[in-house]
């Protein structure tokens, strides 16, 4: 498949796919014309490229997952990711909670609402310290 078929597939433009190649995530093979030619591991490559990304990875670090020596590795940079975004959910639901009470609270202005500013406190608070929920 060429590399506008592949990245047609996904929705990318292709001098994505050529930054990829030129970073060592991708590794096309060269038809006589010096065309890149992909295959369907290309695909699930960019597959994992895109996802991976969309998990919060750098480009970096997906290469370094892909050239690792081997599985265990592999699970290890897994490991890491999956602890960032367990960290990014944990803030995205504070920070929903917080828009949350806003938008339903029965002070005039949540702005100056006591339970909105405890909220606002909770999250701006030392971690390791008591707060106002915890505390």
């Amino acid at each position: 498949m060429t590399i506008g078929e592949l990245a047609g597939r996904f929705g990318l433009r292709t001098h994505v796919l050529r930054h990829w190649e030129a970073m060592g995530l991708l590794s096309p093979a060269r038809r006589a014309n010096g065309r890149r030619l992909y295959t369907e591991d290309h695909v699930t490559r960019v597959a994992m490229i895109v996802r991976g990304k969309a998990a919060g990875f750098g480009l970096e670090r997906l290469r370094d997952m892909f050239e690792a020596p081997g599985p265990e590795r592999r699970r290890e940079l897994l490991r890491a990711q999956h602890a960032e975004l367990e960290r990014r959910i944990r803030e995205i639901e504070e920070s929903k909670r917080l828009i949350e009470h806003a938008l339903d609270c029965p002070a005039e202005d949540f702005l100056r609402c006591p339970r909105f500013r405890r909220l606002l406190a909770d999250l701006s608070a030392p971690k390791g310290l008591p707060t106002a929920q915890s505390g």
